[in-house]
C-alpha cells in the first residue's frame, strides 16, 4: 500500500509540473521507431555516395551516379569538362543476363572490383563470382573464368611469415626462398641451388619474405624467434548445418604475453657471407617492420616500436659493416602514436618526411639521414595533420588532409591542404565549409572533392589541385524526399568540458515528434577513446545507434570527450593508463550545459549505453558515477583491459600490465554496481573476448548484485542485433522513463 501511494505521489508531482509522459514509450512510438531505419534510409537520398577512382594516368575518372532511376557509372574528362556514360548499360546489362541465365536490372548494375583501361575502352570487374572482360566500343564481353576462392586471415592472427613465392631477383636470374628454416638461392637457368644461412630452426627461422638488394648481390629477411600463441575459444551452440555445438579457436595475444624477437639479416648472394646485427638499439620489441634496401644497396632500413610504446625508432643496418644506427627517435612518458606514424623516403637517399606529434600535435618534419636530426619543421600550428595523400617529389610538394586550421569552426572538420617541401606555400585545396574528402589525380593536376555536415548534404565537384578552384561541378544530393518524410538533422552542440575551458563538440538528437513542453529523459551514446574521434560529422540520414530509441520519447546525444583523438595531444593523453575516466567528466559537464539551455533535458533521469570500448565505458560510467548515470547498455564490453587484445591496451594502459589495469577493471569494481544494468555479449564475439562480460557476471553474482544478461548466439561484435535492440529499448523504457514496455505480441 505504500509503494502504491509514493507511486501515485510521483505522477501527482508530475502533473503539477505539467509534465507530459504519456504519449512516451508507448506502442505507437515503437512501431514509429522500428519503422524509421527505412523512412530515413540512405536509399531516399539521390546524387550522393560520389567516391571516384582515378584511372591510371590519365586526367579521367569514373564513380556513380545513385539517380532517382538506378546506378549509372558515369566517366569523367576532367581536362575536357564532360561527362558521359561509361558505358552502355542495358547493352552489358543483357549481355550479363545472356551469359549468366539470371535477370540482371541494367539500373541496378553492381560491377564489383571494376577496373577501367587507360583509353575506357575496356572494363574489368566482378560479377555473380566470375572475372569478366567487357570490350565497350564492340560490346563484347568475355568469362574470364571463376573469382579463386581467397583465404583471408583474421585480423587477429600474426603471420608467421612461413610461406611465401620465390623471390625473383632484379635481373630475374635467381629465385631466393625458404626451405627447412634457411634462405636458399636457386639459378633460374640450371635449377642448381645454394643454400645461404645455416642456423634456422623451428624456434628460430628465417622468413620466407626475402628483399633482394637493387643491385641484385644481396638479399635481406629476417630471422624471428616465435613465442607462444595464445587462443581464445569459442563454443557455438545453435549452428545452422548441425545439431551439436561447435568449438571455434582463435588466435589472440593480450596484453603481457611474450612477443616473437625479429633481427634483420644480410646475405651475400655470390659469397655468402651474412651481416648478422647486434640487437641493442631494437631489444625489446613489441613489433619490428622491415627491412628495405636504399637505392644505392648499401644499406636496410626497418622501424622499431618498444614494448610499451614509449620509444619507436627508425633504424639503418649497414650491410658493409653490420652497424645499427638511428635515422629517427620517438620517445614520450606515455606513448608514441604509432598509428599515426607517416615515413616517406625520398629517392635523394638523403631524406625522409616523418610524422610525429612530439610539439603536442601531429605534424611533418624533413629528416637528415646523415645526421638523424630534424632538418626542419615542415606544417606547424595548432592544428593536427591527419594523412598525407601524395608526395610530389619532382615539384616538391606535399598532399595533406588535417584538421583544427580553420578557427571558429568545428575543429573536427577534415579539409585538404598542399604545402612545398620547404614549409611555404601552404593551400587549402577543398575551401568550402564541411567535413571533407578528396581523391588526387595520378600527376596532381586535379582533385575531386566530396563534402558536407551534419545538416548539409554531400556536394561533389571537381578542383584544380594547385588552388582549390573549381573546375566542374559533379553532384549535388538531393535529399527532397527525406525532408518530406519529417526528417531532421542532429544539432550540433558544443560546452566546456570537466576544466571549464576546452570546448567538448556533440549532437542532440530528438524524437520527430519532439514538443518542447515535455520533458524528456537523456540517453547517451558512448564510444569514446583513444586513437580516433566519433561523433559523425558528415550527413547521415539514419544513425544506427540513436535515431530510432529517440523514437521512444528520449533526448539522445553523443560527445567527444578528452581522451579522444586529433585535437592535440594532451587532450588525448588524458587517457593513459586511465581508460575508467572515459571522458566522463566531460561529458557530464557537456549534458548539463545543454540541459541548462534545453529544459526538456531531464538530467535526473541520464542513461548511457554503448558497444566494445563503448560497452565498458557505460558500465564504468553507472560505476563511478551513479549520482548522473541512472541506468547503463553495455554490449561486447571490454570489461577488463587484461582480457582483451594486446594492441590497443598496452598502448593506451601501458607496460609492463601494472595496478593500473586493476584499477580500470569494471570486474574489480564490479561491486559498486548501485544501478540498472544489461549485459549484453554476442557468443562468437571474435573482436573482445566474450569470456570479459562472463567475468563481469561472475563477479556481480559474487556481490549479489541485480543485472540483466542478454546472450546472442550465433552473434558475433555486436551491439546486440535486431533482439538485443528491442532489449534495449524496453531497458530504458522501464528504467528512465517508468513504464512497462509493450508486449512484443504487438509487433509480429
Amino acid at each position: 500500500m505504500f509503494h502504491k501511494i509514493i507511486n501515485f505521489a510521483a505522477v501527482l508531482a508530475l502533473a503539477c509540473t505539467g509534465v507530459h509522459v504519456a504519449a512516451q514509450g508507448t506502442a505507437e512510438d515503437y512501431r514509429r521507431a522500428f519503422a524509421l531505419g527505412e523512412k530515413f534510409s540512405a536509399s531516399k537520398v539521390y546524387y550522393s555516395g560520389v567516391r571516384p577512382t582515378w584511372i591510371g594516368g590519365t586526367d579521367s575518372f569514373w564513380y556513380v551516379r545513385n539517380t532517382p532511376e538506378g546506378r549509372v557509372y558515369v566517366l569523367v574528362d576532367a581536362v575536357g569538362k564532360r561527362r558521359a556514360e561509361l558505358f552502355g548499360h542495358k547493352a552489358l546489362a543483357e549481355a550479363l543476363a545472356k551469359s549468366t541465365g539470371r535477370q540482371v536490372d541494367a539500373s541496378k548494375l553492381y560491377l564489383d572490383r571494376l577496373d577501367v583501361s587507360r583509353s575506357a575502352d575496356s572494363l574489368r570487374f566482378v560479377f555473380a563470382g566470375r572475372n569478366w572482360l567487357y570490350t565497350v566500343s564492340a560490346g563484347r564481353l568475355e568469362d574470364c573464368g571463376a573469382v579463386p576462392a581467397r583465404h583471408q586471415r583474421h585480423w587477429m592472427e600474426v603471420d608467421d611469415e612461413k610461406v611465401a613465392a620465390p623471390v625473383a631477383s632484379p635481373d630475374g636470374q635467381t629465385q631466393a626462398f625458404v626451405r627447412e628454416n634457411n634462405i636458399w638461392v636457386r639459378d633460374v637457368k640450371t635449377g642448381k641451388e645454394r643454400q645461404l644461412s645455416i642456423d634456422g630452426t623451428e624456434g628460430n627461422y628465417y622468413s620466407a619474405y626475402i628483399r633482394w638488394s637493387p643491385d641484385g648481390k644481396k638479399v635481406a629477411a629476417c630471422k624471428i624467434r616465435p613465442a607462444v600463441k595464445r587462443y581464445v575459444y569459442y563454443v557455438e551452440s545453435s549452428p545452422e548445418d548441425q545439431l551439436q555445438p561447435k568449438l571455434h579457436k582463435q588466435e589472440y595475444a593480450k596484453p603481457g604475453d611474450e612477443l616473437r624477437f625479429k633481427v634483420p639479416c644480410i646475405f651475400d648472394v655470390t659469397t655468402g657471407e651474412s651481416v648478422i646485427p647486434d640487437t641493442g638499439l631494437f631489444s625489446q620489441q613489441y613489433d619490428l617492420w622491415g627491412p628495405d634496401w636504399s637505392a644505392d644497396s648499401r644499406s636496410v632500413t626497418f622501424e622499431y616500436n618498444q614494448r610499451g610504446h614509449q620509444v619507436y625508432r627508425v633504424l639503418e643496418l649497414s650491410a658493409e659493416t653490420g652497424k645499427v644506427r638511428p635515422l629517427i627517435e620517438e620517445t614520450s612518458k606515455t606513448y608514441v602514436n604509432y598509428p599515426m606514424r607517416y615515413r616517406y623516403d625520398l629517392a635523394d637517399g638523403k631524406h625522409i618526411i616523418w610524422a610525429s606529434e612530439r610539439d603536442n600535435w601531429n605534424h611533418l618534419y624533413m629528416y637528415d639521414r646523415a645526421t638523424g636530426k630534424p632538418a626542419w619543421q615542415i606544417t606547424k600550428g595548432e592544428w593536427y595533420v591527419r594523412n598525407v595523400v601524395k608526395v610530389d617529389e619532382k615539384n616538391r610538394w606535399i598532399y595533406f588532409s588535417a584538421n583544427g586550421m580553420r578557427k571558429g569552426e568545428d575543429p573536427y572538420f577534415i579539409y585538404y591542404y598542399r604545402i612545398g617541401f620547404d614549409g611555404k606555400g601552404l593551400t587549402c585545396i577543398t575551401p568550402d565549409k564541411g567535413m571533407h574528402e578528396a581523391w588526387l589525380s595520378d600527376d596532381a593536376r586535379y582533385v575531386v572533392d566530396v563534402y558536407s555536415t551534419l545538416a548539409d548534404a554531400p556536394v561533389a565537384v571537381l578542383r584544380d589541385a594547385a588552388t582549390g578552384d573549381a573546375v566542374m561541378p559533379l553532384e549535388k544530393a538531393d535529399i527532397s524526399r527525406l525532408t518530406a518524410e519529417g526528417w531532421k538533422a542532429p544539432e550540433v552542440f558544443k560546452a566546456k568540458g570537466r576544466d571549464g575551458k576546452t570546448d567538448m563538440w556533440g549532437i542532440i538528437m530528438r524524437p520527430t515528434n519532439f514538443d518542447p513542453s515535455k520533458k524528456y529523459p537523456v540517453l547517451e551514446y558512448i564510444y569514446q577513446g583513444p586513437g580516433n574521434q566519433y561523433v559523425p560529422k558528415s550527413f547521415t540520414p539514419y544513425n544506427w545507434y540513436m535515431s530510432a530509441i529517440a523514437e521512444l520519447g528520449f533526448i539522445v546525444v553523443m560527445v567527444d570527450g578528452m581522451g579522444t583523438s586529433f585535437r592535440s595531444r594532451s587532450f588525448e593523453n588524458m587517457c593513459y593508463k586511465n581508460l575508467k575516466d572515459a571522458g566522463l567528466p566531460d561529458h557530464i559537464a557537456w549534458i548539463k550545459a545543454a540541459a541548462k539551455k534545453y529544459p526538456y533535458m531531464d538530467i535526473d533521469r541520464v542513461g548511457i549505453f554503448g558497444c566494445s570500448a563503448g560497452g565498458q565505458e557505460s558500465m564504468t560510467a553507472v560505476l563511478f558515477h551513479p549520482e548522473f548515470y541512472k541506468a547503463a547498455y553495455s554490449a561486447c564490453g571490454c570489461h577488463d583491459n587484461r582480457m582483451d587484445k594486446i594492441w590497443w591496451n598496452e598502448l593506451w594502459m601501458g607496460y609492463p600490465v601494472g595496478k593500473q589495469y586493476e584499477e580500470c577493471s569494471n570486474v574489480v569494481n564490479a561491486h559498486k554496481l548501485t544501478r540498472p544494468l544489461m549485459l549484453v555479449v554476442g557468443e562468437l564475439d571474435d573482436n573482445v573476448d566474450p569470456a570479459s562480460t562472463m567475468q563481469v557476471v561472475n563477479a556481480l553474482v559474487k556481490a549479489g548484485k541485480d543485472f540483466e544478461l542478454v546472450v546472442i548466439p550465433g552473434a558475433h561484435h555486436t551491439m546486440g542485433e535486431s533482439y538485443g535492440e528491442h532489449k534495449r529499448y524496453d531497458f530504458f523504457v522501464k528504467n528512465l522513463l517508468g513504464k512497462t514496455p509493450p508486449a512484443w505480441s504487438e509487433f509480429k
